[in-house]
């Protein structure tokens, strides 16, 4: 399906165990996605935390964290764009976010990808598939008026 998954790469001037490091660590993660977490992720586990963005505080974020391979692969799934407090989307299927990190001489080439759209049900999926390209363009160009840990060379999106 051609809107399955988002796609997006990103050349970053930060060595891989710095993209790691604010990808992984619970605390710079949250500065990037507003959040405030719980605690550490662990491979495995459900994360919390509440919802730091303006005008959403009252909602809590959560995600099971699929996989960690150090300085290469972070993964989690979650139930993108849940902002209506009085909706139970446990009943759906979550999608996988996939944080992929190579190295490219002195900096990494990060590809983020967000697959399983074709299971949120029809009447939410054009605004869960339009919130996840913005949050993941925010992220990587650091629009969410955050100053980024690196500074991009070159940044390319598209669907898959």
């Amino acid at each position: 399906m051609e809107n399955d998954r988002i796609v997006k790469r990103i050349e970053l001037k930060a060595p891989v165990s710095r993209v790691w490091k604010a990808l992984t660590d619970h605390e710079e993660f949250g500065e990037w996605f507003r959040v405030k977490l719980d605690g550490p992720f662990v491979e495995g586990q459900v994360s919390r935390g509440n919802v730091t963005y303006p005008g959403y505080e009252h909602l809590r974020w959560e995600a099971v964290v699929q996989r960690m391979e150090r300085e290469r692969m972070f993964s989690y799934t979650w139930h993108p764009y849940a902002i209506d407090a009085s909706m139970d989307y446990s009943n759906e299927v979550p999608t996988l976010v996939e944080f992929r990190l190579e190295p490219r001489g002195d900096g990494t080439l990060l590809t983020v990808t967000e697959s399983g759209f074709e299971q949120i049900p029809l009447a939410r999926r054009a605004k869960v598939f339009a919130a996840g390209l913005e949050k993941a363009w925010d992220f990587l160009g650091g629009a969410n008026g955050q100053a980024a840990p690196w500074r991009p060379a070159a940044a390319s999106a598209g669907r898959c």
